[in-house]
């Protein structure tokens, strides 16, 4: 009998082996999926918008940089409520402002109203965008926390930012493909109002799930104690940080460049279709990332795939049909979905306690902040100096990017 005991127990003890996907739910991966999607459109969306109804790629690109400038000031601020007063009341109140003012950019573009009004309309977007990406990192790393013994919690980890940065990979890639169909098919407003509406039902969505309770307000006594803010300025913390900002940085300019190349063909609402060559390998190889031998390190990882981030960019400036451009964005997606999988794979290992929101949403302010600023800048460029010009940004970019890997490596020496 005390055999039979023992063997249920076994058993019993197996059948309760954590699944992420259970201890999620199974609705949870698809909602926080689609809800990132608006994330995604919504830079792209009104660089399309402002340059259809205004003609001006300069201004477009003006009006992206507001965007990224109202993320980076406002975003980890967000971050840090969701960690003190939990994600729920936060991303509800960001997910409504968030539409209300799509709404609103798309009725303003074609609006007898300066400029400025464009600017300041982008600004509050960027400030009220819902940081979903990151929010949904956070509510993964505790439910590994909770759910996981210590000696598996690192690979259960480094899986899930796998998918996190496949999940990114595929709605920053693909979102600006929906945004070039919807702008060609219909009208170049049809992608902000749609990610209003997207923002709408699945951002609301994604904070009502009951994962949403993984990030404790500030009265819950089972809330680990924070640690002080001094400790988000450590280099290891820093490191992907500016990572994750160079790779803002090549997906703005990139994107942009590539406008200006498709626009000096004729065709430029195209760029969305064509950008998407580059998700292929990028969200193959940021799924592949989990597969990866230990002995090919985190900081390893960065650098070599850094590296071909780098040498498919050098050839931009010399290519001159489509085709030969889409094979370079190939070349490059391999390089970016493990870069991507391993700064947010050292974000999540170095976040000091109680600031794993803050870290998260740090490294997703980086991204946009970035894609603004370059879009921004490599609008000037295009228009001055012309496509061939522009196409060098991507490479200055992904340089950043080489350069942060370098940092983290020799942070991790020390």
């Amino acid at each position: 009998m005390h055999t039979t005991l023992v063997e249920t127990d076994t058993a019993a003890r197996a059948a309760r082996r954590p699944s992420l996907i259970r201890e999620a739910g199974f609705a949870y991966f698809p909602v926080a999926l689609v809800a990132r999607l608006p994330f995604a459109m919504m830079v792209v969306g009104i660089l399309t918008l402002v340059v259809s109804a205004r003609g001006s790629l300069a201004l477009g690109g003006a009006t992206s940089a507001m965007t990224g400038l109202g993320t980076a000031l406002v975003g980890p601020l967000l971050g840090a409520a969701a960690d003190h007063f939990g994600q729920r009341r936060v991303l509800l109140v960001a997910g409504v402002a968030n539409s209300a003012l799509l709404a609103m950019m798309a009725w303003l573009a074609f609006a007898p109203v300066p400029d400025a009004a464009l600017l300041g309309a982008a600004f509050l977007i960027g400030a009220s965008m819902p940081q979903v990406a990151p929010l949904s990192r956070s509510r993964l790393v505790g439910i590994i926390g909770r759910a996981y013994p210590a000696e598996r919690r690192t690979p259960v980890v480094n899986g899930a930012m796998a998918y996190e940065s496949a999940a990114d990979e595929i709605v920053f890639v693909f979102g600006p493909v929906i945004v070039g169909l919807l702008a060609t098919t219909l009208n170049p407003a049809a992608p902000v109002i749609g990610a209003a509406v997207l923002g709408l039902v699945f951002v609301s969505a994604f904070a009502l799930h009951p994962t949403a309770r993984t990030a404790s307000a500030s009265g819950d006594a089972a809330r680990p104690a924070q640690a002080p803010a001094r400790e988000l300025f450590r280099a290891r913390v820093l490191a992907p940080v500016a990572g994750a900002l160079g790779m803002g940085l090549f997906f703005g300019a990139m994107l942009t460049s590539l406008t200006a190349f498709m626009a000096e063909r004729g065709v430029p609402e195209q760029a969305g279709l064509v950008y998407g060559a580059m998700g292929i390998g990028s969200a193959a190889l940021a799924l592949g990332v989990a597969l990866f031998p230990a002995r090919f390190t985190l900081g390893a990882r960065w650098l070599t795939f850094a590296v071909i981030l780098v040498a498919g960019a050098v050839a931009l400036p010399f290519v001159t049909t489509v085709g030969a451009i889409a094979v370079c964005l190939l070349i490059i997606g391999v390089g970016i979905g493990p870069t991507l999988v391993t700064q947010y794979s050292l974000a999540a290992a170095f976040s000091p306690d109680g600031r794993s929101a803050t870290v998260m949403t740090m490294l997703g302010s980086a991204v946009v902040v970035g894609q603004s600023a370059a879009s921004a800048l490599t609008g000037v460029v295009a228009d001055s100096a012309g496509a061939g010009s522009a196409l060098v940004a991507p490479l200055l970019a992904a340089s950043v990017v080489l350069a942060a890997g370098v940092w983290n490596a020799l942070a991790s020496r020390r």
